[in-house]
């Protein structure tokens, strides 16, 4: 019996997708001091460990270590204590490190394939907002919502932008202050947390009079400016395809409205609400709205390493669309209780298009997710230019998995 009639990636999607190279570069000082420590980390994973079973657990322990921070302090304003903030700076250790080795061992084991680039780009995705909001509670943000607010969807869009770019260039580049220097500096505040307490950060400057956290904030702003400009820079002349275009021959433009439809409606929201949703529960509020902003973020990853279009519509948007009718009917239902429930739709939406996405690439590319393929076990990665016949191929090996 078929779970789903429909398909998310067509036939020859899945071929693009098949013939997909993997192209990056990188000039990031972090990385270059990193790479000892993660050469000889990799060396201790057993060879049977697929790089896919790294990736995921380690967002697991950082997707944990996070939710027991924000615990303590849902609304961001409360003091967590100073174990939590420590534990949440192991756990995104944990997720760095895995994450930056999960690649190398899939070299290490001839198991790499694009299912692995996408699924590890996934997970970047969530960890992206569960280590944004962790920073912003450790700090106590939330006694400042607009910067809490500013902080969390600059994250987030930044980390859509640099993928947005790499949809229209090709290759993902990674600047020389980027990812790793941001979870490091993360870290090291969440590790100031938990020496000093959370209220160090509430300590005002005698000549300046402002709170210390306003500093780390500054400072991520001028970074965030930074790699705004270089992002939109390659966007607007590094396009590869006809006339610069995108690499799927799309306007270079074209990403630019679901992230918009992400953006725009959270801030309105925010605004609007006569019961003050977002300034009473903060770090519920930008969950509801992160989870949509990864998905269609791993809907740009998609599109980019299927060279297709991009769609503009996403259903995860029904879940913000909820709390604006909602507003827009004068509060009918308490906006508290749509909030809960646009954060359970955004998740199962989320968690389905993962599920589906995944099923369809290993039903072509015929490896399981989280194994590695050994002789006597699965066939191993699909190899695109000895297959000729791909879509009558992909066709029955989907509907096999459907049935």
């Amino acid at each position: 019996m078929r779970v789903f009639k429909d398909r998310i990636l067509s036939d020859s999607q899945l071929r693009r997708l098949g013939e997909h190279q993997y192209s990056c570069q990188s000039v990031s000082i972090c990385d270059k001091m990193l790479q000892p420590y993660w050469n000889w980390l990799v060396q201790k994973v057993p060879v049977w460990f697929a790089p896919n079973l790294l990736t995921i657990m380690g967002l697991v322990v950082n997707i944990f270590t996070a939710l027991v921070l924000v615990g303590f302090s849902p609304d961001a304003k409360q003091e967590p204590p100073r174990w939590s903030c420590a534990l949440c700076a192991i756990g995104l250790f944990v997720y760095q490190s895995l994450d930056a080795i999960d690649g190398k061992q899939a070299r290490r084991t001839g198991s790499a394939n694009p299912l692995g680039e996408l699924f590890d780009h996934g997970c970047d995705s969530l960890s992206t907002v569960f280590v944004a909001v962790s920073a912003c509670t450790a700090v106590q943000l939330g006694n400042y919502p607009a910067w809490m607010f500013f902080q969390c969807f600059c994250a987030m869009s930044l980390f859509y932008c640099a993928h947005w770019q790499t949809y229209v260039s090709g290759t993902l580049r990674f600047g020389k202050v980027d990812v790793t220097e941001a979870q490091i500096t993360i870290m090291s505040i969440l590790l100031i947390s938990a020496i000093f307490g959370p209220s160090i950060w509430s300590i005002k400057l005698p000549t300046l009079d402002v709170e210390v956290k306003l500093i780390p904030i500054a400072i991520a702003c001028a970074v965030a400016l930074i790699l705004a400009q270089a992002n939109l820079t390659v966007i607007l002349a590094g396009g590869v395809g006809k006339n610069g275009s995108t690499v799927a021959g799309t306007s270079v433009l074209s990403p630019v409205i679901p992230i918009l439809l992400v953006v725009l409606p959270a801030f309105i929201i925010y605004q609007k609400s006569e019961q003050a949703l977002y300034q009473t529960h903060p770090v519920l509020y930008i969950f509801t709205f992160g989870l949509v902003a990864a998905k269609v973020t791993n809907r740009l990853v998609v599109a980019h390493m299927t060279k297709s279009d991009m769609q503009m519509w996403d259903y995860s948007i029904v879940g913000p669309a909820m709390l604006f009718f909602n507003q827009y009917f004068n509060t009918f239902i308490n906006e508290y209780i749509v909030l809960w429930m646009a954060l359970i739709l955004v998740t199962m939406d989320l968690l389905i298009y993962c599920y589906r996405v995944c099923h369809e690439i290993c039903a072509f590319l015929r490896v399981e997710l989280f194994r590695i393929p050994y002789p006597g076990g699965p066939a191993g990665p699909y190899d695109a230019a000895s297959e000729k016949n791909d879509e009558d191929v992909t066709s029955a090996l989907l509907r096999k998995e459907e049935l």
